[in-house]
């Protein structure tokens, strides 16, 4: 976890947070056993949180990649993942209609409103 946060923008403190966030998760599956791929995968959901290419760096490792294909493809679904996701915004209020649509009146180019 230290090699894959060298040389990256993170303080001792944020370090310390980070894996009392890990060892919480940890805790709460409340099973005398956990995998050692399910504290792997539990790595990889905080680092993909907390930094992008610490992520990258221990995906490799952790997941053993073996050219950089393996490399490209992990990258893209980060990528996808990290995209801002479109959220439904307060509605807007409906237009106002034109009275003279309302009405049934057709305007033509000689009788425009002014």
């Amino acid at each position: 976890l230290r090699k894959a946060f060298e040389k990256r923008p993170i303080s001792e403190e944020s370090f310390r947070i980070l894996v009392n966030k890990i060892e919480r998760h940890i805790q709460a599956r409340k099973k005398g056993e956990i995998t050692s791929q399910e504290i792997g995968e539990i790595i990889l959901k905080e680092l993909k949180k907390k930094d992008p290419l610490a992520y990258i760096r221990f995906a490799s490792v952790y997941r053993a990649f073996t050219d950089v294909s393996n490399f490209r493809e992990e990258i893209s679904k980060l990528a996808l993942d990290r995209r801002p996701k479109l959220k439904a915004g307060p509605r807007r209020p409906a237009k106002k209609r034109n009275k003279s649509k309302k009405l049934g009146v057709k305007r033509n180019a000689r009788t425009k409103k002014h």
